[in-house]
């Protein structure tokens, strides 16, 4: 369970700048709503001692509980689904409410998800293009995914999709059977568009019609797509150094409350108006930096299944904040997903610093401390 590590094999790279982020992430939270500053200053402690604890733990060990992983993400997404547990915000059952705890399940599975595949699809490589396993494998995907997506969650369905996709991928998914995803992938996304456009009921859920349809139509959809409007021009006034944190400019998009909860999921847009482009092209220098550390470790860990978990989790914080980031900026439709690191929520915040402790953990016991 623990080994006797090298402190210089610890990525000290890596943690520096995921608390630069969280601490820049902290500094804009303040400036968009001041009430929830010191409750994410508790989630980046909290969260420093969960990955430092977990960096300490052998990644192979934990990953022996793989299956447990995968039941107990599959068993925390069902119990969202029992009246008085799940709490309903929104139209969405997203939530768990228990007695002096309130959390987001699929943040945590997130993590639980990449946990078990690196594990499983170690396990059988060599296998992984042969019909059955495949099938096997798109089963094993497809029922967390399905019970994310009935919360309904559709932006963390795709996120977490695309996540196991990248680890399949990395593992040495054949090249037909990557295009002939890529391409049903396509075709589904193109027919939902058009059944959007040109219908009235649309393949998802009230909601989401709407939401694509104003991302494509804001004319149309006003009110719809307001938040997403004034994004976009609050981004647009911070010109390149922005605004100044905590301004009180009445021209401010942030300060006329045009933007709903700006502290979540459209936090980037306080980033551009107030700290400018500059200070949004830093958080993304900063948000891509974090994914290549994690590539890098991958390069160098001692066996697939640690590479996996580094490509997961490169994945994770690549692709949401690429989401989040085309969201905010109109080149996607809203999504309600938060920006890693950067956006409030301690459910999110500490999950993530969980996934990192084991990327931590398998920069620990690099290749070249065994080939000592």
């Amino acid at each position: 369970m623990f080994r006797n590590y090298r402190i210089k094999n610890f990525n000290f790279r890596l943690v520096v700048l995921i608390v630069a982020l969280t601490i820049l992430g902290i500094i804009v939270i303040g400036s968009a709503n001041e009430g929830y500053q010191n409750k994410q200053i508790i989630g980046m402690v909290l969260g420093l001692v969960v990955m430092v604890c977990v960096s300490l733990v052998d990644y192979s060990f934990v990953l022996s509980f793989g299956w447990f992983f995968y039941a107990l993400t599959c068993g925390l997404l069902l119990l969202i689904l029992i009246p008085g547990v799940g709490d309903n915000s929104l139209g969405a059952t997203r939530w768990i409410n228990l007695p002096g705890v309130r959390f987001q399940p699929s943040e945590v599975a997130k993590i639980f998800v990449v946990l078990f595949f690196a594990k499983y699809l170690m396990q059988y490589q060599e296998e992984l293009n042969k019909p059955k396993r495949l099938l096997m494998t798109a089963v094993l995907a497809g029922i967390p995914l399905l019970l994310i997506v009935v919360e309904p969650d559709l932006s963390t369905t795709i996120v977490t999709f695309l996540v196991i996709f990248a680890m399949v991928f990395y593992t040495g998914l054949s090249y037909k059977v990557v295009g002939t995803v890529l391409g049903l992938i396509f075709t589904g996304a193109f027919l939902m568009i058009f059944m959007t456009l040109h219908s009235s009921g649309g393949l998802l859920a009230g909601y989401q019609n709407t939401r694509i349809a104003a991302w494509l139509q804001p004319e149309k959809y006003p009110q719809s797509a307001m938040q997403q409007q004034n994004s976009i021009m609050a981004i647009g006034s911070g010109q390149l150094l922005g605004k100044g944190l905590n301004n009180s400019g009445v021209d401010s998009v942030k300060n006329g409350n045009y933007i709903p909860e700006p502290h979540t999921d459209f936090i980037f847009a306080v980033a551009g108006e107030e700290l400018g482009f500059i200070g949004g092209c830093l958080l993304i220098l900063i948000l891509f930096a974090i994914s290549f550390e994690c590539i890098r470790t991958a390069k160098r860990a001692k066996d697939l299944s640690g590479q996996l978990i580094c490509v997961g989790m490169a994945a994770l914080v690549a692709c949401q904040g690429f989401v989040n980031i085309c969201v905010v900026t109109g080149l996607m439709p809203n999504t309600g997903l938060t920006l890693p690191f950067v956006s409030y929520g301690l459910t999110s915040l500490v999950a993530l610093y969980f996934g990192m402790g084991f990327v931590l953990n398998v920069s620990l016991q690099a290749k070249k401390f065994y080939d000592v």
